[in-house]
């Protein structure tokens, strides 16, 4: 995706690229967070990507300098700068959801992905920006304002992951930790040019539970897919705090990442369950995809899933989810929340307990759907958004249609269905803005969205952002 052999500078450079030079001493993690720290001084008073910088990573990063000097890293990461969203606990750091409702009392135990990254050596720059309670995917939100995209100030960075969009575009650091029940990875991802993973349901652990625990992962958000699969090796290992996270597999997801697609059949998909727009310069990211993958030697032919209306599946998730939120927060706080919440609770708070398991059946109707498309198919080739990013200043008006319309028509499902999907950037559109596209792989196959991810990725490079 990005020409990084020529880049001098250590903020540009891969987390592959960074651990290659530690290791022979070529470059220090103090050396490359000192850059990344430049660049966030830069540029970050009009981005917007942070809710809270790490006073200590300095010190972190003089801690794994050490350990490098004497031959001894910690793990896999140790020394390369990283970002966790802020609906996850950073321990000693408070967890505001991008909300004016929550408590300013640091956490006092790391979430689970974060540990994972602490373990394998990262240093945590800071926690980024979220939309409030990761609801919707315009990146504002009441606490923090507005994100703004780097490929260009005046487009949203997408979220409800808006900070670690944004930062990865920015080149704050190159690995960035996501949440996505609705596309909230997969959606920034795209509209900043990124590779954005929302793994299998399970696969990352997940404590403490957010307001859509039942369809919500964590998961990686980079610069290129081989540091994407490097930082999934940090992030899912189990947990016990999750009692329905997986078993760790002891897999190294790099491996099989290079072996291509050949012969391998992919489904390009244009319904998942109603028709989603799409406008031109998408359409044409989608079929420039279809034949970079026909070229390297897959099987591409359409296909349809058979998938029931989606839009009144996740509608109702969505809804229930955001009206039990609601009724969490304290009676004289309500103000404070984004006005779209309410709005969107409102009208879901009067759902009877058999509509909402009328949509619960929906959804396994949908996910044995996906899993016999599955039989036929590796993987899944869609749209990813039905535009490129929209304006950073529009309100947000009529959610419940913006929702399937202008956000997440071609992401929710994936939710719904708990089955891997992978953001891959594929190019630029009329405007200079980045496109993606979507790969999906049956429940527990995140390998193969990996490794699809990076043929396309190695067929359809593109630069970084050009407005820093």
């Amino acid at each position: 995706m990005h020409d990084l052999t020529t880049k001098t500078d250590p903020a540009l450079m891969s987390a592959e690229e960074l651990l290659a030079l530690f290791a022979r001493r070529a470059l220090s993690p103090v050396e490359a967070l000192k850059a990344v720290s430049e660049r966030i001084a830069r540029y970050n008073p009009w981005v917007n990507a942070f809710a809270a910088l790490n006073p200590r990573a300095l010190q972190q990063a003089g801690e794994s300098e050490a350990r490098w000097m004497a031959g001894r890293p910690m793990g896999q990461l140790d020394g390369v700068p990283a970002t966790v969203k802020d609906l996850l606990n950073l321990a000693g750091f408070p967890t505001r959801r991008g909300s004016r409702t929550t408590d300013a009392t640091p956490a006092t135990e790391d979430a689970p992905s974060v540990l994972g990254l602490k373990q394998a050596g990262a240093v945590i720059v800071g926690k980024t920006t979220t939309t409030e309670f990761g609801w919707k995917s315009p990146g504002d939100c009441p606490l923090h304002g507005i994100t703004r995209n780097p490929w260009n100030r005046e487009r949203t960075p997408g979220g409800s992951s808006s900070g670690a969009g944004a930062a990865g575009a920015a080149c704050f650091s190159p690995l960035h930790i996501g949440t996505d029940a609705g596309g909230s990875i997969r959606i920034p991802a795209a509209f900043c040019g990124l590779v954005g993973l929302k793994p299998s349901f399970g696969r990352v652990p997940q404590w403490p539970l957010g307001a859509f625990a039942h369809v919500a992962v964590a998961g990686p958000m980079a610069r290129s897919v081989r540091d994407a699969a490097l930082m999934f090796n940090a992030l899912a290992r189990h947990d016990l705090r999750d009692p329905f996270c997986l078993p760790d597999d002891k897999r190294e997801w790099r491996d099989g990442i290079e072996d291509g697609v050949k012969g391998m059949r992919v489904g390009l998909v244009r319904r998942l369950g109603f028709d989603a727009p799409l406008d031109a310069d998408g359409e044409t990211a989608l079929i420039e995809a279809a034949r970079a993958l026909e070229e390297a030697g897959a099987i591409v032919e359409e296909a349809d899933p058979g998938l029931p209306d989606t839009r009144a599946i996740f509608g109702r998730v969505w809804g229930v989810a955001l009206a039990r939120l609601v009724a969490t927060v304290p009676a004289e706080r309500r103000a404070l929340l984004d006005a779209g919440i309410t709005d969107v609770a409102e009208a879901e708070s009067a759902m009877s307990a058999v509509d909402f398991l009328g949509a619960e059946a929906l959804r396994l109707e949908a996910a044995h759907a996906m899993a016999r498309f599955h039989q036929r198919y590796d993987v899944m080739l869609t749209p990813c958004t039905p535009t490129a990013a929209f304006a950073a200043d529009q309100p947000t008006l009529h959610p419940q249609m913006a929702l399937w319309r202008d956000w997440a028509p071609w992401t929710f499902a994936h939710n719904l269905t708990r089955q891997p999907a992978i953001s891959v950037p594929v190019g630029l559109d009329s405007e200079g803005m980045p496109r993606a596209v979507q790969i999906a792989a049956a429940l527990y196959r995140d390998d193969l969205c990996l490794r699809v991810a990076r043929t396309l990725e190695i067929a359809r490079q593109i630069p970084t952002a050009p407005a820093l």
